[in-house]
């Protein structure tokens, strides 16, 4: 039986999956099973897999698309390696990843996870050093220290440092709190997170860049952003916390996320959707003029609200990941 488990879900992306497979092959630390899980690629995905002859790949595929989140999960069920890491079919390990990780779990028996910083590289797999800075501040990760985190639930909910692609989990630490939630799907790092804090779980952070994140070009759909937001609001409406602070942060993310929420699904078309969910923003965070104007853009035929909506974004501050984009 392998040690570690590393998991690619990949779905049409037969010319990235070669990138992460292979700075898995490429590992250091080699007593490990690689398990793609395909869902249901209708590209070159299967010819590619079967261009690498190596006996710790295990390739399971779908026969049909049956979602992110249950491709995901299914590469977890097959895992049998003590330790077990998730990237994504885009993404890659830096060489010593696993033997660096590794070694510190075997160190400590009390520790949960070790989770390391990360590089933001482009469609061609370059690093982009200023993004990469910029992610470590944005996240905390450049006030983050080497070592034990402390406050893990403070860190994952509050800063939400830390990402699952660039961690190594013990595998029973995340059956015990059954893995990722299909209902998390589009935000499951942050809630995986969360729920392994609130379970009391162990992490340790080693500021060491050991794995690339890519970040692609181009804006979010409508759709997509929507799919995002309800995911969000399902996790935070999910948590509730004994320390009073978190719970205050909690609401005002609830609220926040709501109102962003009321707007889009207003933009939409989803008019008594939207102004339902502005009003439960009102309730937690107070009335604002942001969702008083998006009662009023609600009164609007639907083409003429796409286009107001469209409007005040040109003029809104350009956000971490607008920036982000514009670098590479």
């Amino acid at each position: 039986m392998p040690k570690v488990s590393v998991c690619i879900p990949t779905y049409n992306r037969a010319e990235l999956l070669s990138y992460a497979v292979e700075s898995t092959l490429k590992q250091t630390y080699t007593d490990l099973e690689l398990i793609i899980c395909d869902d249901g690629s209708t590209d070159n995905t299967p010819e590619r897999v079967l261009q690498w002859n190596d006996p710790r790949i295990r390739y399971i595929r779908h026969p049909q698309n049956i979602g992110r989140s249950r491709n995901m999960r299914s590469g977890f069920e097959a895992a049998t390696g003590e330790y077990f890491i998730k990237f994504d079919d885009d993404d890659a390990l830096a060489t010593e990843f696993l033997e660096k990780t590794v070694a510190i779990l075997e160190n400590d028996s009390t520790l949960d996870f070790v989770c390391t910083n990360h590089w933001i590289i482009d469609r061609q797999s370059q690093r982009i050093e200023s993004a990469t800075r910029e992610n470590s501040e944005k996240w905390g990760k450049d006030k983050l220290q080497k070592g034990f985190i402390s406050d893990l639930l403070t860190e994952t909910f509050v800063y939400q440092s830390l990402q699952v692609g660039s961690t190594l989990f013990r595998r029973q630490a995340l059956a015990d709190v059954d893995y990722m939630r299909a209902q998390a799907d589009g935000c499951e790092d942050f809630d995986l997170f969360v729920r392994l804090a609130l379970a009391g779980k162990q992490g340790y952070f080693l500021p060491e860049f050991l794995m690339e994140y890519r970040i692609h070009s181009g804006q979010a759909s409508l759709k997509q952003d929507i799919h995002f937001l309800k995911a969000k609001q399902f996790c935070l409406n999910s948590y509730q916390f004994s320390d009073a602070n978190l719970e205050n942060i909690r609401i005002g993310k609830l609220g926040a996320i709501q109102q962003t929420l009321g707007l889009r699904s207003i933009e939409q078309g989803n008019t008594a959707e939207g102004r339902k969910l502005l009003q439960e923003s009102d309730r937690l965070l107070g009335r604002s003029r942001k969702s008083q104007m998006g009662r009023f853009l609600s009164y609007l035929p639907l083409s003429l609200r796409r286009l107001a909506f469209q409007f005040f974004r040109q003029w809104r501050p350009q956000t971490y990941s607008d920036r982000v984009r514009d670098i590479i």
